[in-house]
């Protein structure tokens, strides 16, 4: 086993490489997915003008009052749209609630794709016009850079390069801008409360644009908290739980967290806006076949992505 590294990755090695550069890329993405299960991608298309123009407004909406925002939160929809408060979301296998609040916004049909029907409508902040127009521009970008990734992994796994392609294409992602609010009061905490508890992500690939503070941390194979250091033009991503499934563990999604702050920085805010790469809900999430060999027994049970999402969800709280 290969020591765990988390190595800086140029997209546009792949999306402009002629076929050498590209098979390069996806090989050494495919290391990294199985090593620490995460990379940072730079070369992304996404400029440091739009970060900052996607983090001014994702802060300034979390500091509108209890009750503007309490207006955007559907408990029906499960935390997919909108607004969603502190102390909803728990950790799978975790007693306390991690220290956090988020919105979200899904997938907007532009075709005459009937999926369409299957998604239920953004939430649309009436008090901030250029928050729904910066965050639908990252959606977009976000979502056109997982799938040139995804294409690299379908490289590395052997399949066609456009397998992913028809999953993905009006898939179930999900931009999320998270606040992890200040802790006024440390002592009152319960022991095991946490900004975000330890966890695996639910979908195929998570991108990650930036965050405002530092306290994200991997486990590696080990057993060893890693933090992890990007640059705030770097894009962070890592391997679900769907792709985990698919591959039968040979791409891993490794399991991650976002630790309180010392206590002299507790009282402060960190924000994030991940993005998580969803397929749509009919991808079968059956095991390759050309992962599973008698060293590498089938581990997980046949299941459609729309399935094991709904799975999930109850567990960490979200669905009832």
């Amino acid at each position: 086993m290969s020591a765990p590294y988390i190595p800086s990755l140029d997209l546009g090695s792949y999306i402009n490489g002629n076929d050498e550069q590209r098979r390069k890329f996806s090989n050494e993405l495919g290391r990294a997915f199985n090593d620490s299960g995460f990379v940072t991608i730079t070369n992304h298309g996404v400029d440091q003008a739009l970060i900052d123009k996607l983090y001014k407004n994702i802060q300034a909406m979390f500091s509108l009052s209890p009750d503007q925002k309490k207006q955007y939160e559907k408990i029906e929809l499960a935390g997919q749209r909108g607004y969603t408060s502190p102390g909803k979301e728990t950790a799978k296998g975790a007693k306390a609630a991690d220290l956090k609040e988020f919105w979200q916004i899904g997938q907007e049909v532009t075709d005459h794709d009937p999926i369409k029907y299957e998604y239920p409508s953004n939430e649309y902040l009436e008090e901030m016009p250029e928050f729904n127009e910066v965050t639908r521009e990252i959606y977009q970008r976000l979502e056109a850079n997982g799938k040139q990734l995804l294409r690299a992994i379908a490289t590395y796994l052997d399949l066609p390069v456009n397998y992913f392609d028809e999953y993905v294409h009006n898939g179930n992602s999900i931009l999320r801008g998270i606040h992890y609010f200040p802790i006024q009061d440390p002592d009152s905490l319960p022991a095991d409360a946490v900004r975000a508890g330890a966890h695996e992500d639910i979908n195929l690939i998570t991108l990650l644009i930036g965050a405002s503070a530092d306290g994200l941390q991997v486990l590696t194979r080990a057993n060893e908290w890693l933090p992890i250091k990007a640059g705030h033009t770097d894009i962070v991503v890592n391997v679900g739980d769907m792709l985990q499934r698919l591959t039968n563990n040979k791409l891993r999604s490794t399991t991650h967290r976002v630790v309180n702050p010392p206590r002299e920085l507790m009282k402060t805010s960190r924000f994030s806006v991940p993005f998580f790469l969803h397929p749509r809900s009919t991808m079968d999430l059956t095991c390759l076949d050309s992962c599973i060999d008698t060293e590498h027994p089938k581990v997980y049970e046949d299941m459609t992505a729309g399935e094991y999402l709904d799975e999930r969800l109850r567990e960490i709280g979200l669905k009832k």
